[in-house]
């Protein structure tokens, strides 16, 4: 991986991420293609209609469904997929959280049973790598102790001993595979953690920093069930101890004004499926902030979903036809809807991206807000 920091304004940065597969230009909002696919839309629509230069893919769901050795044999997810540029995995430490009535982590790993048929699998260190050694990911994140919030001191600590153990297993493991050819074009982030305490954060930070051969560091176990502000100055508070020569990833994150808030901390790669389920349930997002479309006011509405928005549904249809296509279930609303809000997350980063290089973060910040306060 080459990274290259083009420009800061304060805190904000753009910068340009180079993989086997794509550069990248960010901030970056990565889609979620969990099982392999962004719903509803298929590979064309990610890299010709929306010029995405990187999704995110699940490791936990792509092992049980339809497995890494079959995604293996079709050439890892590039040619599973048929998209050509970067793939992002997450380990499975958040679906061992968001699964915690099935799974149980020790000292080792996690032990969960499949969602699908009940089985029992095991996840270690070593093992979600191996895994995503079999898809061929450009960036693979280390297996983590989640936490929900809020959650006692004890438990928060003993989180942060299991992803810093976890991390030295996981980096001495890459490095002795790669050796022997195995990952040599393959990325690994480490994780920090530590909710939203300060010390926490930092103890867990330095720890995983001081880990040096990490390709890029990201910060998890947020947007779990704290309120907005405390995702904000932990995120200004970590990001302090986080090399600057190497990519900064929040996990999980978010809603529009979180990306700017956050962009605005120094943090560079985002993902969520925010986007594609809210269009899912006819929330869509514009430049004036969000609107429910099925709602009547729409029934005879000529005006696309954002008038300032050059994407191909708004290019195309009309907000009533959008209205009525959510109403009838018509399966073309999935990805119309979807295709607008991707498209409208993906401009929003080329936007502060372009803010950011002329040193005018701070204006786009206020005309973000304003137009919201206007709707």
């Amino acid at each position: 991986m080459d990274f290259n920091i083009n420009h800061t304004d304060g805190k904000a940065r753009a910068c340009t991420i180079k993989t086997a597969h794509s550069t990248i230009e960010t901030p970056v909002f990565m889609p979620v293609g969990t099982v392999g696919s962004v719903k509803s839309l298929d590979s064309k629509d990610m890299y010709e209609e929306l010029g995405a230069k990187i999704i995110l893919g699940n490791t936990y769901h792509l092992y049980l469904r339809p497995n890494d050795e079959v995604i293996k044999h079709f050439g890892g997810l590039h040619g599973f997929t048929k998209f050509p540029n970067s793939f992002l995995t997450d380990s499975g430490g958040f679906q061992a959280f968001s699964l915690s009535d099935i799974s149980k982590a020790d000292e080792n790993g996690i032990m969960f049973r499949s969602h699908i048929d009940g089985s029992k699998h095991y996840f270690t260190p070593e093992k979600v790598l191996d895994i995503q050694y079999n898809l061929n990911s450009d960036i693979m994140m280390i297996l983590d102790d989640l936490v929900a919030l809020p959650a006692t001191k004890e438990r928060i600590a003993l989180s942060i001993q299991r992803t810093t153990d976890w991390a030295k297993k996981a980096i001495e493991y890459h490095m002795s595979q790669k050796a022997k050819g195995i990952g040599v074009n393959q990325n690994l982030f480490a994780i920090i953690q530590g909710g939203t305490d300060k010390e926490f954060r930092e103890k867990s930070a330095k720890e995983l920093c001081a880990l040096k051969d990490y390709d890029g560091y990201a910060i998890g176990g947020l947007s779990v069930g704290e309120i907005n502000q405390d995702m904000y100055d932990t995120v200004e508070w970590t990001t302090q101890f986080m090399p600057e020569n190497k990519p900064r990833y929040l996990m999980g994150v978010g809603t529009p004004e979180d990306l700017v808030e956050n962009v605005e901390r120094g943090v560079d790669m985002f993902d969520c499926v925010m986007p594609t389920r809210n269009a899912r349930n006819g929330t869509l997002f514009t430049s004036f902030g969000k609107i429910n479309i099925k709602a009547s006011k729409f029934k005879l509405d000529k005006n696309p979903i954002d008038p300032e928005c050059d994407c191909h549904t708004c290019k195309n249809y009309s907000r009533g036809y959008m209205s009525h296509l959510f109403r009838a279930r018509e399966l073309t609303y999935f990805r119309l809807a979807s295709l607008h809000n991707l498209h409208y997350y993906l401009n929003l980063m080329k936007q502060m991206r372009k803010a950011i290089l002329n040193n005018e973060f701070s204006d786009f910040k206020n005309e973000f807000y304003t137009k919201r306060n206007k709707k």
